[in-house]
């Protein structure tokens, strides 16, 4: 019990020690390797219309709030309106594909 102590405390140290390198390896730490450059954001910054959009959005003055509203209740209380017809034909599934069936 006597021996096993230090050994221990060695073992525990060269632990401790080799732990604290790992900065040196680390490659998101390393200064020669790959640093984010952002380049997603500058690239949406540059493709969007109105650049302030990005900081605060803006409603569209075609939407008409109140009837997005009552959408939405319809959803939350199960009472969904169908869509209505649309005058094209049915689709129909015959069979299914893949498998050599």
């Amino acid at each position: 019990m006597i021996i096993l102590k230090p050994a221990l405390a060695i073992g525990g140290t060269v632990a401790l020690l080799a732990v604290t390198g790992c900065d040196a390896t680390d490659p998101l730490l390393r200064s020669d390797l790959w640093r984010p450059s952002h380049a997603s954001r500058a690239n949406l910054t540059m493709s969007a219309a109105y650049p302030g959009d990005l900081v605060r959005g803006s409603g569209a003055s075609t939407s008409d709030g109140v009837l997005a509203a009552a959408a939405v209740e319809r959803l939350h209380i199960n009472k969904v309106k169908k869509l209505p017809e649309a005058g094209l034909s049915e689709v129909e599934v015959k069979g299914q594909g893949g498998g050599g069936e």
